[in-house]
């Protein structure tokens, strides 16, 4: 018995182990973490390079998003709010909304991580196969913008909440318009669904048992894990309000999941805090030979917002977000800049890689029809933050 248990383990070691050997953007941030290292020698200042707190609030919000994940309380809620609707229009509200407002806690990643499958198989259900692509790209914005909201809502924002110094009240008064003014088009977008207030039927509406993202039952929910998974998110909180110090928050979770439930501490990306490190290193290094630190301070400085949407077209918005604040102070428009720059290419977020990774393993998915909407639906987006970040700039200048 112990013998398989330790083959199990190590199998989900070997998968963890897999996953970080072929991500792209770990691979880039490491190239030129090693590169800059041949400018810079390893020392004891590499350490002050890496912001230690931001890669340990964003551990605790992996393990627990993974823990409620676990018992189905996502899932749960999707139904229970499934079974006040009865048409398309109102299926379709429900899964931007559940991608917006919960992206705004568990990041933007999780959200469709657990809301992407569960779409697809509920428009499965409904017989609205012709959905899959056009909901999917509408939640993938939705988790974008809805993450855009808080501090912790996703990686970038985490980074630069903790960088910038400023409070969660004016962290969210910085996001909030283009927060709300992307809620508003997504659900315009929603408008031009066909047959959208057609009534329709959900084969197991009626069915008590929660129904989890791939559809299978019979699940066990333990519900005193729930209970302290609400309680350390709640100490998360916070930790990023800085009302409690992050390594008190980090060894609590650390001690409370290995005797609760050490498995889930498996299913952490560690790949993306070894990206932090890597981008870390990386900035760190530049930020210390002198000519191109000057080079770049003169490109990028009054070109903030700018040039970190062109960035996050070619390396994505959290490289883009630790890469640009090593060179200005201007927060405000780094924050909006890097979630605007979500918009675009499929790769200027990777919440949007995710979403393309679930759809294209679906049963006769449409790969090119996918990438062709997305772009173009992202394009729309993008045009119109843009023009809101200018009305606003001139409005309040």
């Amino acid at each position: 018995m112990k013998n398989k248990i330790n083959g199990k383990e190590i199998s989900k070691y070997n998968e963890i182990l897999k996953k970080i050997k072929i991500d792209p953007v770990l691979i880039i941030a490491w190239l030129l973490a090693l590169i800059s290292m041949f400018f810079v020698i390893p020392g004891k200042k590499y350490f002050s390079y890496i912001d230690f707190r931001t890669l340990g609030i964003l551990f605790g919000l992996m393990v627990i998003s993974q823990g409620l994940k676990k018992n189905y309380v996502f899932d749960i809620v999707a139904k229970i709010l499934l079974r006040k609707v009865n048409t398309v229009f109102g299926i379709s509200l429900v899964l931007i909304l559940l991608n917006y407002f919960v992206a705004m806690f568990i990041t933007n990643d999780v959200a469709l991580i657990i809301f992407i499958p569960f779409s697809i198989m509920l428009l499965n259900k409904c017989g609205r196969k012709d959905l899959y692509i056009y909901l999917a790209c509408l939640q993938t914005i939705a988790a974008n913008m809805g993450s855009m909201l808080t501090p912790i809502g996703n990686p970038q924002n985490l980074y630069l909440f903790t960088a910038s110094g400023v409070s969660v009240f004016n962290f969210i008064k910085i996001t909030m318009i283009y927060s709300l003014f992307a809620l508003v088009l997504l659900v315009i977008c929603l408008l031009f669904i066909r047959d959208k207030n057609k009534a329709l039927e959900i084969s197991d509406r009626n069915d008590k048992e929660p129904v989890d993202s791939y559809d299978n039952k019979n699940k066990k929910i333990n519900f005193i894990q729930i209970a302290i998974y609400t309680v350390l998110f709640i100490l998360a909180l916070f930790v990023v309000a800085r009302v409690i110090d992050y390594k008190i928050f980090v060894v609590f979770t650390l001690i409370t999941i290995i005797f609760m439930d050490r498995k889930i501490l498996l299913k952490v990306d560690y790949g993306l805090l070894l990206t932090f490190t890597g981008f870390f290193i990386f900035v760190g290094n530049i930020s210390r030979i002198d000519k191109i630190s000057m080079f770049l301070g003169k490109i990028i400085r009054g070109r903030e917002f700018f040039t970190t949407i062109i960035l996050s077209q070619f390396i994505s918005n959290v490289p883009a977000a630790i890469l640009l604040s090593g060179f200005t102070d201007k927060y405000k428009e780094l924050i909006i800049g890097v979630n605007i720059g979500g918009f675009g290419t499929i790769i200027a977020s990777m919440a949007s890689l995710i979403s393309y990774k679930i759809y294209a393993d679906t049963k006769d998915s449409k790969k090119g029809k996918y990438l062709i909407t997305f772009s173009c639906i992202n394009a729309i987006f993008l045009f119109f933050m843009i023009s809101i970040y200018l009305i606003v700039g001139t409005l309040f200048r």
